[in-house]
């Protein structure tokens, strides 16, 4: 993949550009809290992704190092994706964007339960979900 130029080394900046758009955040989303892996699980997503642009995505995130991929054990030309160390350590930064969210958006689609979780015990949350997902992802 091409690497793009930098347009300066501002940590905002960088964020964007691997995340200035929503398809990637919603690629990480959709494996952090929906169990999704595989190219068919992502064009499930109710955002209803083009396949052209999940391909160009997924290249992205994997070649950033931000996801990996494997070819799943029943069907070895299919790829299953996962999160790495550098993805999960998003994880308080997606947990404060569903906060946030659910302060400002009435129809939210975050359950209520999760989102009383956070208010009440975030950083336990945080620590639990990272845990989980350096397990179920093969990080640790």
């Amino acid at each position: 993949m091409k690497e793009v130029k930098r347009r300066s080394d501002c940590p905002i900046s960088f964020a964007l550009d691997i995340f200035g758009d929503k398809w990637s955040l919603l690629i990480i989303r959709d494996l952090m809290f929906q169990q999704k892996q595989t190219y068919g699980d992502f064009l499930k997503s109710d955002e209803k992704i083009s396949t052209n642009i999940l391909a160009d995505r997924l290249t992205m995130l994997e070649h950033k190092g931000l996801i990996k991929s494997e070819r799943g054990e029943a069907n070895n030309t299919r790829k299953i994706y996962k999160l790495t160390d550098k993805s999960i350590a998003l994880v308080p930064i997606i947990i404060e964007i569903v906060q946030w969210s659910a302060l400002y958006d009435p129809n939210t689609g975050a359950p209520k339960e999760f989102i009383e979780r956070i208010r009440s015990d975030k950083d336990n949350l945080i620590r639990e979900l990272t845990g989980f997902l350096k397990i179920s992802n093969g990080v640790v």
